[in-house]
């Protein structure tokens, strides 16, 4: 922590490994947990405001802060021998504010017990926090699973996941040996599970991130060719639901995967032969064979960009914070699909018949041994364990964290099921079978739909902004972890982006499914954070207590199996 000159002002900045994510611009931080964080030089244009006045680090904050920075690395992170002493702290109403995104900002008002979140900010965090892409294979999860079932798993889905992350909440006042006030998740898993839990964090933490990276890459794709296929089929006057199986009214839905073997198609059709035009179209925009190669020459470069700091003032207009391990399309993106659902729904009715067991021509039955599909869905669905400390930790009334966290639950819990049952219950069988229900449901609206193009165009340019900033958080994990630097040079990064960029081209050409992707990555980064991880912290403090008890012992092993059983299945289904 170093004092700035008198005629600049203080700066704090938590460490690396510590970052506190200052969500929104007036979301505020417990002051007392950023004085045993130690901070690290910033570049003065990564400071910024509600002004947008450039705060300059004099030369004596600079070298003060070079200096507790080097101190700090001499003994481990539990030990405060060498932490920075209170009189070189500035005042907290003189601190910035770290964001992962890479720019430091000024809280104005920033004082002990006020400016913190209210309950009902917090509950909202959550909820915005969780949903994710996810919520686009909802209804064809619950197709898989059967409408019955897939209702009473995700319900069971959410309770389970809920149980896990109140563990998780609590894993920190189970260690009473050390101070764990400024501690996260990986924190805990290093105190119980030595390196081995440090690395198997950070390994799980980059599946979740990568294969969020891999389904933004998949649907970026689909996105931007549904919207080139919508501009020139509105210039040339072509009705493409003619060339696949839908239905003939007003609100027409299509099914892209009849005829293609169950696969969803991934080139437009052509209409007609001697039209050597639209040939040439088809040729040079296919959504499998060229299109995920267009969003190299527009994204690779960003990748590769030293500072996240443009990148942070570019996308703060949506409120799109990225968590470690977590992704989120924005509260706009979910209302407007709620409100999309909700209109479809009203104008194409429901259409439902109920057969338990055995499947007829337009109709799947309601208990279905695909199931576990909808499991794995789930399991990144309600996915934010690694991130809940941090979000919690501000909570105004810390005494109803285990309430704000139920209720978010319970609102993300309703949301999918909203989600879910609108699109499965109004998808119009007949004419068109349930199984026809895609993994990115959008799909099941043709290009020419305004609505659906209003919805895609608005998530293409979303997720276009957060890209460069996951790319940016998996560089943070893996190289600084590996190098100790995030950045040890150019070839390092190309290295890397070139292998995430190039997994998500692989995806985008021969596995465009997202709700496989979404379900094996959910399962194997769920299988540490969410199942195992938060028992055995729990089964192993219980026993150091000697409060361990065999009811306790047999229901997290019970969890665990649970896990286990939800990756292994995957490659079953």
């Amino acid at each position: 922590m170093a004092n700035m000159d008198s005629d600049s002002r203080h700066l704090l900045i938590p460490e690396v490994d510590h970052e506190i994510n200052p969500g929104p611009m007036n979301i505020q931080f417990d002051s007392s947990d950023l004085r045993s964080k130690r901070p690290f030089y910033i570049e003065p244009t990564n400071i910024v405001n509600v002004n947008d006045v450039i705060q300059r680090v004099s030369d004596h904050a600079s070298a003060m802060n070079k200096r507790i920075h080097y101190y700090s690395r001499l003994t481990a992170p539990a030990d405060k021998a060498l932490i920075a002493p209170d009189h070189v702290v500035p005042a907290p109403e003189e601190c910035y504010v770290y964001s992962p995104l890479g720019s430091a900002y000024k809280l104005q008002s920033y004082t002990e017990g006020y400016g913190k979140n209210t309950s009902l900010v917090t509950i909202f965090m959550i909820w915005n926090t969780m949903m994710g892409t996810s919520i686009l294979s909802i209804p064809w999860g619950m197709k898989q699973a059967g409408f019955t079932t897939g209702m009473c798993v995700i319900m069971l889905m959410g309770i389970l996941t809920l149980y896990c992350c109140y563990r998780v909440v609590k894993s920190r006042a189970m260690i009473s040996s050390v101070d764990t006030t400024t501690w996260e998740y990986p924190d805990v898993c290093r105190y119980y599970f030595g390196s081995f839990g440090q690395w198997s964090s950070l390994l799980f933490s980059l599946v979740s991130l990568i294969g969020a990276m891999i389904v933004y890459w998949v649907l970026m794709s689909n996105f931007l060719f549904n919207t080139g296929k919508f501009i020139f089929n509105f210039i040339h006057h072509i009705n493409d639901t003619d060339a696949v199986l839908s239905t003939n009214d007003s609100n027409p839905v299509i099914c892209p995967s009849a005829g293609s073997g169950g696969h969803p198609d991934n080139g437009s059709m052509i209409f007609y032969a001697n039209d050597t035009g639209l040939q040439q179209f088809e040729k040079w925009w296919n959504k499998s064979k060229t299109v995920p190669f267009y969003l190299i020459g527009l994204l690779l470069p960003l990748l590769n960009f030293k500072s996240p700091s443009f990148f942070s003032k570019f996308n703060i207009l949506d409120h799109t914070w990225v968590l470690v391990g977590i992704i989120h399309e924005g509260t706009v993106s979910v209302l407007y699909l709620i409100f999309l659902v909700t209109l479809k729904a009203i104008r194409l009715g429901f259409h439902l018949e109920f057969h338990w067991f055995m499947q007829t021509e337009y109709f799947v039955p309601e208990i279905r041994f695909q199931f576990p599909q909808l499991t794995g869905v789930l399991t990144l669905a309600f996915f934010i364990h690694n991130c809940i400390i941090t979000l919690l930790k501000n909570n105004k009334n810390q005494e109803n964290n285990v309430r704000d966290l139920s209720i978010a639950y319970m609102l993300v819990t309703l949301t999918y099921l909203y989600i879910g049952v609108l699109v499965f219950a109004s998808f119009p069988s007949p004419p068109l079978t349930k199984d026809c229900i895609e993994q990115n449901f959008l799909d099941n609206f043709p290009s020419s739909d305004i609505l659906s193009f209003i919805a895609r165009i608005f998530l293409l340019f979303q997720m276009m902004t957060v890209y460069p900033l996951l790319g940016y958080l998996a560089r943070v994990q893996l190289l600084g972890h590996v190098f100790g630097d995030i950045y040890p040079s150019i070839f390092h990064v190309l290295i890397l982006n070139l292998i995430i960029v190039g997994a998500g081209v692989i995806m985008a050409c021969f596995y465009p499914n997202i709700g496989g992707i979404i379900r094996y990555s959910g399962a194997a980064c769920g299988l540490a954070f969410v199942f195992i991880y938060p028992s055995l912290t729990y089964i192993i403090s219980l026993h150091q207590e000697d409060r361990l008890t065999w009811p306790k012992l047999i229901f997290h092993v019970f969890i665990i199996i649970l896990g286990l059983a939800n990756l292994i299945f995957q490659f079953f289904m």
